[in-house]
């Protein structure tokens, strides 16, 4: 038994194909406008699973990224602070060897410990640096400034550490014990950088020889031992800075890595999709014109 083909089949294949033709249309449409040729999960899952582990690694490593910004610019600061540090320290080994030759008269040991105290309250100052409104010498305190101004020297910090994180796993130390540089003063009789300064003003201010001895001898060298801390904490901060770096070139090349694999995944190629966008505009328009004419004969045959 043959099946006869009816007019209302041939209409209702000749819109299916009209139809397919103008949703393969949309599609293209949608892939050049948007430059993704993953538009819904549908389309691709495998490629969608591999879009969103993709992503989330991007979005773990921009944090990587951040937070090794953020580390460097805070060894920055310290050692901005440290290298004003060791300027003013060399001011003041200026100063003890000025005072230690012998011509000088009181009032002139008078002049010199005054500057000495004056740069004993901006070697504080360097202390309290700040980065983005936390000071950077306090330990896990950022909220505290580690020394205040005026006579007491105490250190008002803690000795916790504070890390950043550089990747997975990974993480750089950014503290730095400015404690360990200049301590807590004659009280604590330390003999670090702030007990130094307070001992050689002093001692100025006696002039007696046995002062002056100490001056150009025992305090000298206090103040040789309180450099030789310096260069080590600018040799720390170095190395970590060394480390952010290095880790930061990390985290871009892997970025560039994951974003090239993911534009390979979700990205459209606009020279494929503008052929297919062609190609299926002339199926469109040749489905239409078909379907016009099948829609004449038809009207045709009804008035017969």
């Amino acid at each position: 038994m043959s099946t006869r083909i009816t007019t209302d089949m041939v209409l209702g294949s000749t819109l299916a194909d009209i139809n397919n033709a103008q949703l393969a249309l949309e599609r293209s449409q949608r892939e050049l406008s948007s430059g993704k040729a993953i538009l819904r999960p549908s389309d691709n899952p495998v490629g969608t699973s591999q879009v969103i582990m993709l992503q989330s690694a991007l979005d773990g490593l921009g944090s990587y990224e951040r937070s090794a910004h953020d580390g460097g610019a805070w060894l920055k600061a310290a050692g901005g602070a440290l290298s004003s540090l060791g300027e003013l320290t060399q001011r003041v080994r200026e100063l003890m060897l000025q005072a230690s030759n012998g011509v000088n008269s009181h009032s002139d040991l008078e002049d010199i410990a005054q500057e000495i105290e004056q740069l004993t309250e901006m070697a504080k100052q360097q202390a309290d640096t700040q980065y983005a409104g936390q000071y950077i010498f306090s330990g896990t305190l950022t909220a505290t400034a580690p020394y205040v101004q005026g006579a007491g020297d105490e250190y008002q910090g803690n000795a916790g550490t504070i890390a950043r994180s550089i990747g997975p796993g990974a993480s750089v130390d950014v503290t730095v014990s400015i404690q360990s540089l200049l301590g807590e003063g004659q009280n604590a009789g330390d003999g670090k950088l702030l007990d130094t300064l307070r001992t050689v003003a002093k001692n100025l201010r006696e002039g007696t020889p046995a002062a002056m001895k100490a001056v150009s001898g025992e305090d000298l060298e206090a103040l040789q031992t309180s450099l030789d801390t310096l260069d080590s904490l600018q040799a720390q901060v170095g190395a970590a800075s060394d480390q952010v770096t290095s880790a930061l070139n990390r985290v871009e090349d892997l970025q560039n890595t994951t974003t090239a694999q993911l534009s390979n995944i979700q990205d459209a190629n606009f020279a494929q999709v503008s052929m297919e966008f062609s190609s299926q505009q002339a199926a469109y328009d040749a489905a239409l014109r078909a379907g016009a004419t099948i829609v004449q004969q038809s009207l045709l045959e009804f008035l017969r």
